[in-house]
Order: structure tokens, then sequence, then C-alpha cells
């Protein structure tokens, strides 16, 4: 099977699903080619389905949100970008206000197929304005669903399936994964949203992580590993709705669970789960219930201090082995 990148996967989908449904439409900043926008996820789509319904967007994210919206609402299905995930706030009334609320306030005479694709994440010497983790804010607005693709073969069996979901996705990509490579189907595919997935199976602690997060999680489980430790690891894929189901089974397999989030522990999706095991899961348990999440300032533009800030590989390593010391 062939090999591409997490940002070519991206690009991939966006081509069958055009080709596939004339009421998909792109929407951003310079999406057509040669840019294909600033890591290449529209790259050659332009090419390949004409320029038509690829919609070059003024800097005005408020602005073009909120035409995408009323886009979706009118029978259209658009996929918009933004150039990083830190610009959404200025589109905040279009999607907490409107596009989250819309089908609910009209009694579901409306669909939203809107999907919102922007990158985030860290790890790259951004600094703060361009590195934020914000998915925990969506995912308590009810309406909303959002999806973080943890590499390429998800990346595009996710974006296909959110784009024929009646309902408005966000779907979040870590610039980190953009240039990661394996092997993905030419053909189209979909995973489902709302379903997690076991990346590893192991029998002593299981982690859940998300995103970048999970590439973290299995290079310290290796080292783990030849040390006699082993690891279940599960990948959320969706935050929002979150798979209880899989979560809960695999700490009624192991007993532990650490959830690594790259994001600020206080309000977020990582203390929700520690909700969820205290309420549902709290008999399985032989050891406290562990986060690792990013400290609690604006990540810093040094590489040094970026590093200090957001969770590593040896974090992981050495908090396992606390667990398990602990149990």
């Amino acid at each position: 099977m062939r090999k591409i990148s997490y940002s070519q996967a991206i690009a991939e989908a966006q081509m069958q699903e055009m080709q596939r449904d004339e009421k998909v439409i792109l929407m951003g900043l310079v999406q057509k080619d040669p840019y294909g926008s600033a890591f290449g996820q529209t790259k050659g789509v332009s090419s390949i389905v004409g320029t038509e319904r690829i919609l070059d967007m003024p800097i005005s994210e408020q602005g073009y949100v909120g035409a995408a919206l009323g886009a979706a609402i009118t029978g259209m299905r658009p996929v918009v970008e933004l150039q990083f995930q830190d610009f959404i706030t200025i589109a905040m009334d279009q999607i907490v206000q409107q596009a989250a609320n819309m089908r609910y306030m009209f009694g579901g005479q409306i669909k939203v197929p809107l999907v919102l694709r922007a990158p985030t994440g860290g790890y790259l010497s951004a600094a703060a304005q361009h590195s934020h983790m914000l998915e925990s804010w969506f995912a308590h607005i009810p309406g909303l669903m959002v999806v973080l693709p943890s590499n390429a073969y998800d990346a595009k069996g996710l974006l296909i399936a959110a784009i024929r979901e009646d309902n408005f996705i966000l779907y979040f990509e870590h610039k980190k994964l953009y240039d990661k490579k394996m092997d993905v189907p030419e053909e189209p595919y979909t995973i489902p949203v709302g379903k997690a997935a076991v990346k590893l199976e192991g029998k002593d602690i299981t982690v859940v992580a998300w995103s970048f997060m999970v590439t973290k999680v299995l290079d310290a489980c290796l080292i783990l590993e030849k040390q006699g430790i082993s690891c279940e690891v599960i990948d959320l894929r969706t935050v929002s709705p979150i798979d209880e189901e899989t979560i809960l089974s695999s700490v009624a397999k192991t007993s532990r669970i650490l959830i690594v989030q790259e994001g600020y522990r206080h309000s977020s999706i990582a203390t929700d789960i520690s909700a969820l095991i205290a309420e549902k899961g709290f008999d399985y348990l032989k050891a406290s219930i562990a986060l690792i999440t990013a400290k609690d300032v604006p990540v810093p533009f040094a590489p040094v201090m970026e590093n200090f800030v957001l969770p590593q590989t040896q974090d992981i390593v050495e908090m396992v082995k606390r667990i398990l010391n602990k149990a």
C-alpha cells in the first residue's frame, strides 16, 4: 500500500468528497494551487476538481465562517479552514451562538452539514498566539462535535465521515503531524465519529490520549515495554462525544489509568475523563487516576521553555512507573 502524509490524506479526502458530491465546497485562505493552504492540506485539489467550488477568502474569520454556515443551512456541504486554530476566537459568535444552536432552535427543520478545519498545537516554537489546544472549550458546547485525528489513516477516514455528517464538526489537525506518513488506502473510507481506537493492547495500565499526544504515548510505551511494563493505549480520536465504553472497558481490565493531554488541566477533557472514571469505574481502580497536561502558562517561544511547559515522552514514562509503584 502507498504511504502518504497526514496533510496529503486530508487533501485527498476533500478531493474525493468533492468528486463524489457536487455540494461539497472548500472555503479559506490560499486554498487553490499552487499554495494549497498553509500546510498543504488542499494542495492538488483545485488542479483536479477545478476552482469553481474552492473559494479563497479574505482575512476575516468571522465573515467567512458565517458565509460557510449560511451555505450549509441552505443545502451545501462546506469545509471551511482557519489557518491556525488560535484565530478561531474571532469566529466564536458564528460557531457557539449560531452553528451549535441552529438545528435545535429550528426544531430539527434545518441541518448544519459544516466542517471547520484548523491546525492546532505546539512543539514548533510558534509562541503563545499560534500554539493553543482549544478542544476542551468546544467539547463543553452542546451541538458541536470535536475530532482530532492522530495519524494519516485516521485523518482521511474521519474527514470523509465528517463531511458526510449532517451536524457541525470541528476537525482539528496537529501541526506536528502534517509530515508524518503511513499506509493509507487510495479508495474512500470512513471512520465513525465518536469511536475511539485501541492503538496498543496491554494489561498493566490504560493510557488515554488524542492528537499528537498519541505519538508521545506510544514512544513512551516502547520504553516501558523494555522495562517489563505493558500499557494499553486508547486514542480517543473524537473528544465530543467521548467513547465512554472503550475507556471503561480498558480500565476494567488494567485497573489503572493515565490521561495525557497537551492542553491545560483546568476545565478540560482530561478532567472530564477523570470524572467519568470516578463515577462509573471507581470500583475497577487499584491506583489513583493520574493526569499529564501542559503547565498552566501561555506556551513560550523558546524551545527549551516550550518543552518544559508541554508534556514530554519522559514525563509519561516516569508517571506510569510512579502509578505502578503506588498501586
